[in-house]
């Protein structure tokens, strides 16, 4: 889930507006932003979601320590969207976001996170490490292998972190970014401060993952499920998914590496798990809470208890580009699978922002 650091108090669990109809989300999907051509971008088209259930054929490229198993939609040279999920989610997150982002031209990438789905590790003696700069050059050398110089890279939960990341270090590699629940690079020594009682109530399964009790209950099948299928509803409380939908998510978990991959993130972002001595310069650049420059639409979902309060003024200073903040009414934390054509348009919208055009701040 987001860096619990990435606000000081939590108010509203669970509280907030009632499910945003189909037609209000449509209503509000509008266009943002200024082309360099001087027009607008164009309006994605609305989406139940839910309407799409699979992607074609995975692929597969080494790159890195990984072999990593991605899904692609869309034209094999248009402009590249690179779409990042979280934890305890995977690819099926954008299921309905990359057919509408194909059919607006852009090649759709969307890679299993090290630990998930087809992603598998080169070799055996690599260590399971789930810190979040390993994450984010894990994308790097994705992008390498598959010869993408920049994308536009949208991402929420580990997937937010992760392309926050690139952004901040690897600016040139990023034409533009969306991110749920805005700036969400972890400070290690700052996630060791204690939040107030209610906000840490939130975030139970960080503590249960650092025992070892939580650990057996990720290895074993059962409770793995179980847990997870517990936090999708916490998190998304309007969200009806039914049996199927969870299940074909549920199938990522299989890989033999979750456990441990999932593991060591939250116990390394709470400074109890080491990292490796590899990525130390990237990480004390991170502990510095680097700006990120690059255009930008950061999102926040107002049923989702992660969601900061006061419309992401608490990390507004981190993005000094062209901006927009959006807060999706009705919507929990699965965003890009709860509200597709929201995000979708996020994505359009922010690849047609000028440089020096007006920052744009609206609920919808």
């Amino acid at each position: 889930m987001i860096n619990r650091r990435s606000f000081n108090t939590l108010v509203g669990i669970g509280t907030g507006a009632a499910a945003t109809s189909w037609g209000r989300l449509k209503a509000n999907a509008t266009s943002t932003g200024v082309s360099g051509s001087g027009t607008p971008p164009p309006t994605v088209p609305p989406m139940t979601p839910g309407t799409h259930t699979s992607f074609g054929k995975l692929k597969t490229t080494k790159a890195g320590v990984l072999d990593i198993g991605y899904a692609e939609a869309g034209p094999a040279h248009g402009p590249v969207v690179i779409c990042l999920h979280g934890w305890p989610y995977d690819i099926h997150s954008f299921v309905d976001v990359a057919p509408l982002l194909a059919a607006q031209g852009y090649r759709v990438v969307v890679p299993y996170l090290r630990g998930h789905g087809t992603t598998r590790f080169l070799s055996s003696t690599t260590m399971r490490n789930a810190q979040q700069s390993a994450i984010a050059l894990d994308i790097i050398a994705l992008m390498d292998a598959l010869k993408i110089h920049e994308a536009v890279l949208a991402g929420f939960d580990w997937g937010s972190r992760t392309a926050d990341i690139i952004a901040a270090l690897w600016p040139e590699r990023v034409k533009a970014l969306v991110s749920v629940s805005g700036y969400l690079i972890t400070d290690v020594e700052a996630q060791k401060k204690p939040l107030p009682p209610k906000a840490e109530y939130t975030w139970w399964y960080q503590f249960y993952f650092s025992t070892d009790r939580g650990r057996r209950a990720m290895e074993d099948e059962t409770y793995r499920r179980d847990l997870c299928r517990l936090v999708w509803g916490i998190v998304s409380p309007t969200w009806h998914f039914d049996n199927a939908t969870f299940e074909r998510t549920a199938s990522a978990f299989e890989n033999p590496d979750y456990a441990a991959i999932v593991i060591h993130n939250y116990r390394w972002r709470l400074g109890l798990a080491d990292g490796e001595p590899r990525y130390d310069r990237y990480e004390k650049e991170l502990a510095t809470r680097p700006v990120i420059t690059v255009p930008t639409i950061t999102l926040d979902a107002d049923r989702d208890p992660f969601s900061a309060p006061g419309d992401g003024a608490s990390y507004r200073d981190r993005f000094s580009g062209t901006y927009a903040h959006r807060t999706l009414s009705g919507i929990g934390h699965n965003v890009p699978q709860e509200a597709p054509t929201a995000f979708a348009q996020a994505v359009v919208d922010v690849d047609h922002f000028e440089s020096r055009s007006e920052p744009e701040h609206h609920r919808s």
